[in-house]
């Protein structure tokens, strides 16, 4: 069951993406919240969120679809919804990118282009329930540690040690970063020769860096970068 939420300032335009959520064949848990504050105070947890941009409770607040992006993206990994942002502007489709927002659809919403946004965030939550499950068993502090690969953020190259980036800690233990490298192709890419990110963390990148979900920017070598944007991009074509 796929918990689904929907939240706009226009009841209408609510309704009607409900109903189009109901269209795609999938079984899903549907919740309407009509502002930023009252999908915060309902504390729910959801796999989706379709979120208008330029809603807001009342033209004094700056609480607007994007800000509430901007404070979901700042939660655990594992309460983060997928957004899909819905704007009647296309100018907030670079911002939209900037707070982890996975698609984006303009007003009047298209009932085709729904059900293709739709199929592709079903396909990345079902592909991230799966990397769930995955996990690397290492050796550390005497004891077996099981470290989620979701919740890595990087892994970084000390000598003969692999240091883990992750939210509260940052366990290591011995092993080369080439045979991670091999283990874990598809999911996570080598930038340098020191780094191994997680595709699914990265925020943004440049030619010289790229940005990671926890705020640190990781250097990245020219050999690299190409090879960089076309795992990221077949990454996210994927889902």
């Amino acid at each position: 069951m796929l918990n689904v939420a929907v939240c706009d300032d226009e009841k209408n335009i609510r309704t009607y993406l409900s109903s189009l959520v109901k269209k795609q064949g999938t079984a899903c848990e549907i919740t309407e919240y009509a502002s930023v504050e009252e999908y915060l105070s309902a504390c729910g947890e959801h796999d989706l969120l379709f979120l208008d941009i330029e809603m807001s409770a009342d033209s004094a607040s700056d609480r607007n679809g994007m800000w509430l992006a901007g404070q979901l993206q700042g939660m655990e990994l594992a309460k983060q919804p997928l957004i899909v942002f819905v704007t009647g502007y296309e100018k907030y489709v670079f911002d939209a990118f900037d707070v982890g927002a996975f698609q984006y659809l303009v007003k009047p919403v298209d009932e085709q282009k729904f059900a293709e946004v739709f199929k592709r965030a079903v396909t990345r939550l079902s592909g991230e329930a799966q990397q769930q499950k995955k996990a690397l068993i290492v050796q550390y502090a005497n004891e077996k540690r099981v470290i989620p690969l979701k919740d890595i953020y990087y892994m970084e190259s000390r000598g003969h040690k692999i240091m883990f980036y992750m939210e509260k800690e940052k366990p290591e233990y011995y092993a080369k970063i080439g045979e991670l490298e091999n283990e874990l192709r598809g999911r996570f890419y080598r930038i340098h020769k020191g780094y191994l990110i997680n595709l699914s963390h990265v925020r943004g990148y440049n030619r010289t860096e790229v940005t990671m979900a926890n705020g640190n920017k990781l250097l990245i070598s020219k050999y690299k970068y190409d090879g960089f944007v076309k795992a990221y991009m077949d990454y996210l074509s994927e889902g």
